[in-house]
């Protein structure tokens, strides 16, 4: 069997699924924390970003919890 299939056949689990998407939420919720940790050390303290980055953080991390959660169980019954 190539690696082609077995990619094929691996991403058609349901818990694979919710794993990449939860990889995603993860990646914006750190790209967010990133982001807020620069607009607390900036140097002018005028310049107000126009993102709530904090937000963006906090609900991209509920999300990804979230969707790690259905990924668990989605395994767990696979």
């Amino acid at each position: 069997m190539d690696w082609q299939a077995t990619l094929a056949l691996w991403l058609d689990e349901d818990w694979v699924r919710f794993l990449c998407i939860a990889m995603g939420a993860i990646a914006v919720s750190v790209f967010g924390w990133y982001q807020e940790r620069r607009r607390k050390h900036r140097s002018n303290p005028d310049a107000v970003p126009w993102l709530p980055w904090r937000d963006i953080s906090f609900w991209s991390s509920f999300a990804a919890v979230m969707i790690l959660i259905a990924a668990l169980q989605a395994w767990l019954s696979a």
